[in-house]
């Protein structure tokens, strides 16, 4: 007996181990490449080769068609004067939170942020309530004839409307990258500017905006691709008003012909594509073109807002009061009468629409309830992801992680159309071995999820893993503990805060997310994003605006959440911290 058990462990000792951290590594390969690279290569091949062999006469035929030339138009279009409006204001935004005396911050930037926060076909039809044509605002406009404005009509119905709703829902993305940047101007040059008696104008123009270029322009390449890629908003305000863009091609194409329209909507795509990653490049050119480095630790800097204070605290707080207010007041007044138009008051009062949206409406419970499962498995999915994914970037960083990052957050940049049309084309052909097509069923948009939202979950992951010592990890291998190991008793504990916080960045945009799920879903797989959407396309605007509200509560839930569990992280992790 002693004989067998000697040789058994002899052939134990023989066999070779498995390599955990090389297998997990062939695991992130294996899902990134299916989810997120090949996808992409499809869409890329089927724009320019339907049937299999590059045909450069159709696609040139098709992109100097007056359609999409006139789509295209309007999506650089929208998408750059969009981009102008949310730089002045998301700018002027992170200046006063920066680098002035402003009371009550942290409230102004929550009220602030939380626009971005809210689904964008939401803020299309709260704006829709707010400014219909009996509406006090429109009275308003009427009476100080505006240009853009033609009493008795739904002025957003314009191209001017979309341009002036999307600038004003994208400005909180500059002003999250300019506040950071401005947090790290030096204190000393304004102090010398200031005593050699510079004026406030000046050292406004001369300092702090050149300091502050690539955080500016880092800002607009966020907000130039948030505007050409923002269906919600596109939607529902440029198909009434018949202003055509690309991205709404691409979602009338297939509703109206359906599969058959894949080829060309391929190449829209590609083309939405290629207009978001010009706009970042051209805007990382700008912004890197000066060398603004500054020697030293940066000391921040604020500036006394004097006696004007409380007159830009005012104008602050109206402001909030106007964009946020007004739009969410309209939206709830709907929802709480009966027929879209109507005057609250005691007669016209009722919580009939809420009802239906909770408990009288199937279809309308299902969607929500598909949406929080999958958002929930693509958070935990994603989440696990990224732990081991960071890992190998801060330890690790080969050419093959570079990769995989690169493509993570080139799927994450790109709008979330072209994801949902480049994981229509994969996953519409069934799978190999199994021969089974995801195509209608919810794990196609599940993995359009993974593929979309893995870079959301990596970066406050990365910056955790950027506050650990490399020394716990080599301790932890010196004495023989295997990769699996160190992760789970050392590493990921650690690290398990800011990956909290990117799980809940995840949750929060793929709950409400319209982008990537609206040319997924079936009527048997529908989730709440897009059903705001065919609530009002299908004329029942109250009970969208009931389906909103309650989404607009749910969005305000979990930011509070988010804020009490990651109270210990350092600022800059949630996005409305102030």
């Amino acid at each position: 007996m002693s004989v067998l058990s000697n040789e058994w462990r002899n052939v134990t000792r023989k066999a070779p181990r498995v390599n955990s951290e090389r297998l997990i590594l062939a695991l992130l390969v294996l899902l990134i490449g299916l989810l997120s690279v090949a996808p992409l290569m499809r869409l890329v091949w089927t724009a320019i080769a339907p049937s299999g062999v590059p045909d450069i006469a159709r696609l040139t035929r098709l992109l100097a068609s007056d359609r999409v030339l006139i789509a295209s138009g309007n999506t650089l279009l929208i998408a750059l004067s969009s981009t102008l409006i949310s730089v002045v204001l998301g700018t002027a935004a992170a200046w006063l939170v920066a680098l002035s005396d402003l009371r009550a911050k942290t409230a102004w930037v929550f009220a602030f942020i939380l626009p971005l926060m809210i689904p964008p076909q939401v803020t299309a039809l709260a704006w829709l309530q707010a400014l219909a044509p009996s509406s006090p605002l429109a009275l308003l406009f009427a009476t100080l004839e505006l240009p853009w404005f033609a009493p008795g009509e739904q002025p957003l119905y314009t191209l001017t409307g979309i341009v002036l709703l999307l600038g004003t829902h994208n400005a909180p993305l500059v002003f999250l990258t300019v506040r950071a940047g401005l947090r790290r101007l030096p204190a000393d040059l304004v102090e010398a500017a200031q005593a050699s008696g510079a004026s406030r104008a000046r050292i406004l123009f001369t300092i702090v905006l050149p300091l502050a270029r690539p955080a500016i322009f880092a800002g607009a390449a966020l907000t130039f691709v948030a505007a050409a890629g923002n269906f919600g908003i596109q939607a529902m305000l440029g198909i009434p008003a018949r202003v055509p863009t690309l991205i709404t091609l691409v979602y009338q194409q297939l509703n109206g012909i359906g599969a058959s329209a894949l080829p060309n909507t391929a190449v829209y795509a590609l083309l939405i594509a290629v207009i978001t990653l010009a706009g970042m490049a051209a805007s990382a050119w700008l912004g890197g073109r000066h060398d603004v480095r500054v020697n030293g630790a940066p000391r921040l800097w604020q500036q006394s807002l004097g006696r004007g204070r409380m007159a830009v605290e005012g104008v602050a707080w109206l402001w909030m009061a106007l964009t946020l207010l007004l739009p969410l007041s309209a939206l709830l007044i709907t929802a709480l009468t009966s027929g879209f138009g109507q005057a609250l008051s005691w007669q016209t009062l009722t919580l009939e629409n809420f009802r239906a949206a909770l408990w009288g409406y199937p279809a309308v419970r299902q969607a929500f309830l598909t949406s929080l499962g999958l958002t929930t498995l693509a958070a935990l999915i994603l989440t696990v992801c990224a732990l081991f994914l960071a890992y190998f970037l801060s330890w690790r960083r080969t050419q093959l992680v570079r990769g995989l990052w690169l493509a993570s957050e080139l799927t994450y940049a790109l709008p979330g159309i072209v994801t949902g049309v480049a994981a229509m084309l994969f996953f519409l052909r069934p799978l190999p071995i199994v021969n089974v097509s995801l195509y209608g069923t919810v794990w196609i948009i599940l993995a359009a999820y993974l593929a979309n939202f893995l870079a959301l979950v990596l970066r406050p992951t990365l910056a955790g893993f950027a506050q650990l010592e490399p020394a716990l990890d080599e301790a932890a291998r010196l004495c023989g503990a295997g990769f699996l190991r160190r992760m789970r008793d050392i590493l990921l504990p650690l690290a398990a805060p800011s990956a909290l916080a990117g799980s809940v960045l995840v949750f929060l945009t793929a709950l409400n997310e319209i982008q990537v799920s609206v040319l997924l879903v079936t009527s048997q797989t529908q989730t709440i994003g897009p059903t705001i959407v065919f609530l009002d396309e299908g004329g029942s605007a109250s009970l969208a605006a009931a389906v909103g509200c309650l989404m607009i509560v749910v969005v305000c839930l979990l930011m509070a959440v988010a804020t009490r569990l990651t109270r210990r992280l350092p600022h800059g992790i949630l996005p409305w911290q102030a």
